[in-house]
C-alpha cells in the first residue's frame, strides 16, 4: 500500500476528520504508509484521544482499503487526494482543503478555469434564463462552471454549461451514492457523462443538512470567482459567496428588481462590493487572456470555420464581446491600417462583428 492509499483508507474510516487528519500528517511527515504498523501507543502519542486511535488501529487494514478501492472501482468512481499531482492547485489553498475527492466523470475539467454560478433553489423566470445563459456562455470560452446540483438556479447553471465546450463540474453535498434531490437524477447522469461530479463525502455516508454548507467551500475553493444570480436576503447560495471572500476569491452578482425578494441577496452583494454582471464578458474581463484561451481551446476541439481566412480568425481570435478600437487592433494583430479595415468589413458582412460608435468592434 503506497502513502495515497492509506490516506484514502483513513478518510474512509468513520468519526476521523479532517482536523485528525492532519494532526497526523503532522505527527508521520506525510510518511502516510507507516500507519499501517503504528501501535496504539504511537497514535496516542501523536495526540489521538482513545478511541481513535482504537479505530485506527483495528479497522485501518491493507484488507479494508483493498476492498474499498473494489467498491469504487465497480461503482466507476476515481478519487485524488491532496498528495497527487492533479489535485485542483486553487483548492489547495483553502484553509481546509479536502483530503481526498471522490469522482465520476471526466475529472481533467478541473484543470481549467473555474467560475462557480450559485443562486436560490426557487428562482424566478428571469433567474433562470440568467443562470443557463450565463453559464452556456462561460463554458463556450472554455471555463468549467461549478455548482451544488441544487434544483434552481444550480440546475439551470449545470444544463447551460454542459451545451458548450467548457462544462461543468457538481460538488455534491453527500456520496456519490445518493442523488440529492432525486427530481435531478437525469442531470447527475449527464454531468457523469459530459462533465464531473465531486464529492469529499465517502460512498455510504448519511445524507444530512449539515453537509450542504461544508461542501460549498469546495465550489468556492475550486474557482477564481463565484456568481450569484439570484439570492434572497438569507438564501443558502450567500454561504458560497462569504466562502470565496474567505478564500480571497472574487465575487460577481447579477442585478435584479429592486421590488424581487429573490434579488435581495445579490442586490446587497453589489452593495458591498461585488462585480456587477449582465454577460460572462463581465467576469471573463477580470481574468486578462481567459477569454481568448477559452476560444483557442473551442477551435481546437471544433476546428477551425472554414469560411473564414487565416487573417479573419486571427482577428476574430483578438475579438470579444467587450468594444476594442481600430488602433488597438493595429498594435494587437500587426496588420496595416488599411488591409486591417478591409478584414473588420469581411467580418461585419459575414455577421461575426458588429461596428460600435467611437471606431471600435466587438464580437457576435
Amino acid at each position: 500500500m503506497n502513502d495515497r492509499h492509506v490516506l484514502f483508507g483513513l478518510h474512509e474510516l468513520g468519526g476521523i476528520g479532517w482536523k485528525t487528519i492532519r494532526r497526523l500528517e503532522s505527527a508521520l511527515s506525510g510518511a502516510w504508509s507507516e500507519l499501517l504498523a503504528a501501535e496504539k501507543g504511537d497514535l496516542l502519542a501523536f495526540g489521538l484521544k482513545p478511541a481513535m486511535a482504537d479505530t485506527i488501529k483495528d479497522k485501518l487494514t491493507p484488507e479494508l482499503i483493498a476492498r474499498r478501492l473494489e467498491e469504487y472501482r465497480r461503482g466507476r468512481i476515481s478519487f485524488m487526494t491532496a498528495l497527487d499531482a492533479d489535485y485542483p492547485a486553487l483548492l489547495r489553498e483553502i484553509a481546509q482543503p479536502p483530503w481526498v475527492l471522490y469522482l465520476r466523470g471526466d475529472r481533467t475539467l478541473l484543470e481549467r478555469s473555474c467560475i462557480a454560478v450559485v443562486g436560490t433553489r426557487s428562482p424566478t423566470a428571469y433567474g433562470r434564463k440568467a443562470a443557463y445563459e450565463l453559464a452556456r456562455d462561460l463554458s463556450a470560452c472554455g471555463v468549467c462552471v461549478v455548482s451544488g446540483l441544487a434544483r434552481g438556479i444550480d440546475a439551470c447553471a449545470h444544463r447551460g454549461a454542459l451545451t458548450e465546450y467548457g462544462s461543468t463540474a457538481a460538488v455534491l453535498g453527500c456520496g456519490l451514492d445518493t442523488i440529492y434531490p432525486s427530481e435531478n437524477a437525469s442531470l447527475y447522469a449527464e454531468i457523469a457523462e459530459k462533465g464531473v461530479l465531486v464529492t469529499e463525502y465517502p460512498l455510504g455516508t448519511r445524507l444530512h443538512a449539515g453537509l450542504f454548507p461544508q461542501r460549498n467551500r469546495i465550489i468556492a475553493g475550486l474557482c477564481l470567482g463565484t456568481l450569484v444570480v439570484e439570492a434572497a436576503e438569507r438564501s443558502g447560495s450567500l454561504i458560497t459567496a462569504d466562502q470565496a471572500l474567505e478564500q480571497s476569491r472574487d465575487v460577481f452578482a447579477v442585478p435584479g428588481p429592486i421590488t424581487s425578494a429573490k434579488s435581495a441577496g445579490t442586490l446587497e452583494l453589489i452593495r458591498q462590493g461585488a462585480k456587477m454582471v449582465a454577460s460572462a464578458e463581465h467576469i471573463l474581463e477580470e481574468y486578462n487572456g481567459l477569454a481568448q484561451l477559452g476560444h483557442t481551446r473551442k477551435e481546437a476541439a471544433s476546428g477551425p470555420d472554414p469560411s473564414l481566412s487565416a487573417d479573419e480568425r486571427k482577428l476574430l481570435g483578438l475579438m470579444s464581446a467587450a468594444p476594442v478600437t481600430t488602433d488597438e487592433l493595429v498594435e494587437l494583430s500587426g496588420f496595416e491600417f488599411g488591409h486591417l479595415h478591409s478584414v473588420l468589413l469581411n467580418l461585419t458582412l459575414k455577421k461575426k462583428i458588429v461596428p460600435l460608435p467611437g471606431s471600435s468592434y466587438a464580437s457576435l
